[in-house]
C-alpha cells in the first residue's frame, strides 16, 4: 500500500520539479540538500537562494527579446528591479550583476541608489524610474540625483501637483513619466486606482504643465495592473486604453518613447502552477506593436518592473515541528518553532500560498494536520484555507525531528515583518543565510547574513 509521505507528492503532483528532488528521503532545493544546510545553521532559517535572481532576470529578457523578434519590434526592451520587493544589499548586487535598472518608491530608496554608486555597483547611466507619491523629502532626494548628475532618473508623475515640487527643486533638465490610473476590476472596493492621473487628464495635464516647461521632457508613459499580468479580457482592455492614451500624446509629443507595464508576472505558489509566460510576453508585444502600427507612429521602448519575478522564487523558509497538539477528535496541529505572523506575514494578512513541503521523513506515514505558530494569536496559524490544498506531513517519531519548509519566500516578508524590529509576542527574527555558488566548479556555498534576533536588540528597541 502506497500511504508514505513520498507517494502522496508524487501521486499528486508532476515530481520532482526544477528546483525540487528528493534523495535519501529528504528534500533538496536547486540540488543543495537541505538537511545539511539545517545541521550547520539549526531552524527556524531564512534562506536566500542568489543564482535564482540572475536566472529569474536572464528569463525575462530572453522572453521579451524572442517576443520582439518574432514581430520584428522596433523598440528596446529594459529590465527594472523595484527594490520594495526586497531592499537587501545581496539581492541589488545580485540583481545588478545583469544589466538592469532600478525603480523605486520612496524618499529612502534614493539613499541605496547613492549607496550603489558609491560602492561601484552602478554607473550614472542606469535608468532610475521613481514611482509613488512624492512628498517633500522625495522630491528633494531625486532633484539631488538629477542635478548630480543621473540623467536617466525618471520621476514618473502621480499626482499633478508634483510637477510643481519638481520644478523648484531641480535644478538641471529632466526626463519625466506619467502614470496613467486604471479602471480597477469589478471586485475591488472602488473603481480607479488612486495611483496616477485618469485617462481623460493625461493629454491636457502634459498640453497645460509639461509641454510649456523647458526644463522636462515627457518619455515615459507608466501603466500597471494591481491584480498582475493574466490572461483576461480586462487586462489586455487596459492595455489598450493605455495604448491609446500612448498613441495620442505621441502624436503631439515626439520625444516619447518609453512604455512602462510595469509588474505582475507572477511567481510558482504551488506545485500545480500553470502560467505562459512565454505566451503573455509575446501576445503583450504583439499588441503594442499592432495598436501602434493602426496609429502610424514607432513602437516605444518597454520597461517593466518586475519585483517578486525577479526575487520571490530565491527565498526559503525552513522550520522545525517542536509539538504535536490533538485538540479534537479532527484537528491535529504541529507547532512550528516560529510564528506565521511575524516570518510570513502575507499568509496572515493576505492569505497568501507558498509551496510547503516536508524536508526529510519522505518515508514515513503522512497524516493531515494544521500548522501553529508560537504566538498567543489565534490568527497564527497555516492551513488548507491558505493552501492550495489540506495540509499532509509525515508522521512524528520520537527522537526524529520533522523539519518542512516553505518555499517561494523571497519578496516582501522581511520588509513587511519588520526584519530587525519588534515582532509580534517578541518572537525574534530567525536567521538568515545566504547561499551562492563558484563560478568555477559551481560548488555551492553558505554564509551567514544575520545571527538571530537577540533580546538585548529587542530591549534596546524598546527602550530598556
Amino acid at each position: 500500500m502506497k500511504n508514505k509521505y513520498k507517494d502522496l507528492i508524487e501521486q499528486t503532483f508532476d515530481f520532482p520539479q526544477d528546483e525540487f528532488s528528493v534523495e535519501d528521503n529528504e528534500l533538496n532545493l536547486y540540488d543543495i540538500p537541505l538537511m545539511e544546510i539545517i545541521k550547520q545553521y539549526g531552524t527556524p532559517l531564512k534562506v536566500t537562494y542568489l543564482p535564482k535572481i540572475s536566472s529569474q532576470i536572464a528569463r525575462a529578457k530572453r522572453m521579451f527579446n524572442v517576443a520582439m523578434a518574432k514581430v520584428d519590434y522596433k523598440g528596446a526592451y529594459n529590465y527594472c528591479y523595484c527594490t520594495k520587493s526586497s531592499h537587501f544589499s545581496f539581492v541589488l548586487e545580485e540583481a545588478l550583476k545583469n544589466d538592469i535598472h532600478l525603480e523605486t518608491s520612496s524618499a529612502y530608496d534614493i539613499h541605496i541608489i547613492n549607496a550603489l554608486y558609491d560602492g561601484g555597483i552602478i554607473d550614472k547611466d542606469r535608468y532610475i524610474i521613481c514611482n509613488g507619491f512624492k512628498r517633500p523629502q522625495y522630491v528633494e532626494n531625486i532633484a539631488q540625483l538629477v542635478d548630480d548628475g543621473f540623467e536617466n532618473t525618471i520621476p514618473v508623475i502621480d499626482n499633478k501637483e508634483e510637477v510643481e515640487l519638481l520644478d523648484a527643486a531641480i535644478e538641471k533638465k529632466c526626463k519625466v513619466g506619467i502614470r496613467i490610473a486604471c479602471e480597477e476590476e469589478p471586485k475591488f472596493d472602488f473603481y480607479t486606482s488612486r495611483l496616477g492621473i485618469r485617462y481623460n487628464d493625461i493629454v491636457d495635464f502634459y498640453k497645460r504643465k509639461i509641454k510649456t516647461n523647458k526644463k522636462f521632457q515627457l518619455k515615459m508613459l507608466h501603466f500597471f495592473i494591481n491584480t498582475g499580468i493574466k490572461d483576461t479580457a480586462y487586462y489586455w482592455n487596459e492595455l489598450g486604453k493605455c495604448l491609446n492614451v500612448y498613441c495620442e500624446l505621441k502624436a503631439i509629443c515626439p520625444e516619447l518613447d518609453s512604455l512602462n507595464i510595469g509588474g505582475g508576472f507572477p511567481i510558482k505558489n504551488s506545485l500545480n502552477f500553470e502560467y505562459d509566460y512565454e505566451y503573455m510576453t509575446e501576445e503583450i508585444v504583439a499588441q503594442i506593436k499592432h495598436i501602434c502600427e493602426m496609429n502610424g507612429i514607432e513602437e516605444p521602448n518597454i520597461f517593466t518592473e518586475f519585483g517578486s519575478f525577479t526575487v520571490g522564487e530565491s527565498g526559503a523558509a525552513l522550520y522545525s515541528i517542536v509539538n504535536q497538539k490533538q485538540q479534537n477528535d479532527r484537528e491535529n496541529w504541529y507547532m512550528i518553532d516560529s510564528s506565521f505572523i511575524t516570518t510570513l506575514p502575507d499568509t496572515w494578512g493576505i492569505n497568501q500560498r507558498y509551496i510547503m513541503l516536508a524536508v526529510n521523513n519522505w518515508d514515513k506515514e503522512y497524516q493531515r494536520v494544521f500548522l501553529g505558530g508560537l504566538t498567543c494569536d489565534s490568527e497564527d496559524f497555516y492551513n488548507a484555507e491558505s493552501h492550495t490544498n489540506a495540509i499532509f506531513l509525515p508522521k512524528l517519531e520520537a527522537g526524529n525531528t520533522q523539519y518542512i519548509g516553505f518555499f517561494h519566500t523571497g519578496a516582501y516578508q522581511e520588509s513587511i515583518g519588520g526584519f530587525g524590529g519588534i515582532q509580534h509576542c517578541l518572537i525574534p527574527a530567525p536567521k538568515h543565510i545566504i547561499i551562492d555558488r563558484d563560478k568555477g566548479d559551481n560548488e555551492y556555498y553558505t554564509r551567514l547574513f544575520a545571527k538571530e534576533q537577540s533580546y538585548r536588540a529587542m530591549m534596546r528597541i524598546l527602550g530598556y
